[in-house]
Order: C-alpha cells, then sequence, then structure tokens
C-alpha cells in the first residue's frame, strides 16, 4: 500500500467522528425500547430494529475514519488515533442494567470492526484469498478466540482494500455458528457500509 501524505488536520473534524454524548444518547434510547415484541406480530420489534440502526451508525462513523485514510486526507498516525479515540468510547465497560448483555454481544462483534480497521490502515492487507481464511475461521471456530479474530480482522482488512465477504459464506445450515461467524456478519455490515460511503468524498467540515 502506497504511503499516505502528511496533511495538516483542519479543526473542523476533532469531534464529528463518534463522541460520548452520542453513545449515551443511544443508551438512552434502547433503554426505553421494547426488545419483547408482540408474540403474535411478525414485525419486529422496536428493540431490535433500534439496535440494528445503532450498530450501522457506529459502523459508518468508524469507517469514515477509513474513507478519509484512503482520499489521503489523515496519514496513518492520525487515523489510528481517531480510531483509538471512537474505540474507548463503543468498548468502555457497560454499566450493570437489563441492556448489558445485548451491548457487551454488540461490544464482542465490533472487535473485528476496530481490529480489521487499523490493520487496513497499517497497511496489514492479506496475501492469502479470503476464501481460505474463511475455511482457517471455522476450523479455528472457539476453540481459540484470539486466533478467530485475528483471521477475521485480516479478512476485514481485505474487504476494506477493496475483497469481496461475506454474504456468500453467511450459511443458514450451520449446526452451531461460532464467535468467528458473528464476526463475518459484521464484516458483511462493513462492506455495506463502505458502499454507503461510496460517494463519500472528503472535505473537511463537510459531511462527516
Amino acid at each position: 500500500m502506497a504511503k499516505k501524505k502528511d496533511k495538516p488536520e483542519p479543526q473542523s473534524v476533532l469531534y464529528y467522528f463518534y463522541t460520548q454524548e452520542r453513545w449515551d444518547n443511544w443508551m438512552n434510547t434502547l433503554m426505553e425500547m421494547d426488545f419483547e415484541g408482540d408474540p403474535e406480530s411478525e414485525e419486529m420489534p422496536e428493540g431490535l430494529s433500534a439496535l440494528d440502526n445503532f450498530t450501522k451508525d457506529i459502523n459508518v462513523s468508524v469507517l469514515k475514519i477509513v474513507k478519509i485514510f484512503q482520499n489521503d486526507g489523515f496519514d496513518s498516525k492520525t487515523a489510528l488515533e481517531k480510531m483509538n479515540e471512537v474505540e474507548e468510547i463503543i468498548m468502555a465497560e457497560v454499566p450493570d442494567n437489563e441492556l448489558v448483555d445485548i451491548i457487551q454481544g454488540i461490544q464482542m462483534r465490533f472487535l473485528v470492526l476496530f481490529l480489521s480497521c487499523k490493520k487496513y490502515i497499517k497497511g496489514e492487507t492479506p496475501s492469502a484469498e479470503i476464501k481460505d481464511l474463511v475455511k482457517s475461521g471455522r476450523d479455528v471456530g472457539d476453540d481459540d478466540p484470539e486466533k478467530a479474530l485475528e483471521i477475521a480482522a485480516e479478512i476485514g482488512a481485505g474487504v476494506l482494500d477493496g475483497g469481496s465477504c461475506c454474504g456468500k459464506y453467511l450459511r443458514g445450515d450451520l449446526d452451531e455458528p461460532t464467535m468467528f461467524d458473528d464476526w463475518l456478519i459484521e464484516i458483511d455490515d462493513m462492506g455495506e457500509a463502505v458502499k454507503s460511503l461510496k460517494k463519500f468524498d472528503e472535505e473537511f467540515g463537510v459531511g462527516i
């Protein structure tokens, strides 16, 4: 990967990616939501629908940092600093309330988001084919979570580098889906977020 040029960071983007206030507002909103729904209705419970929007919001916010890096707006050092700032908010300890299990589950999925982005920014894109990495990750399963996460993050970095994943690998016939499969779902969501930013040609202070 070509080395990114150093550019001065405009003041207008210092706090736009993700803030503690934004996280807290989402937590307050989700606390008021019904996650059970009407058992006789086919509609998704409002809590699950809001949770889907919540995760999309985080994906897009984080991947805007990657997009700016790709557009030479951030050098790798600045991009990693921005990534770490958002990660500290998203991955912070969750208060012990009725949302704790749900949010901790979301945080587990986002492990691969942040690690994938960091790998990509550092130029650590995979040399292996994505299909081979998926097979390796499935072989590891839950036996070695750290290794499975590392493999998943390689796939994620590959997707950010233009690779294709992971719809065709999200099979519905798995007897016992593992955390690796959840990370593949997150990588698929990352790919969708990247597509949504296709026209995001960053000019600082506009459209962030």
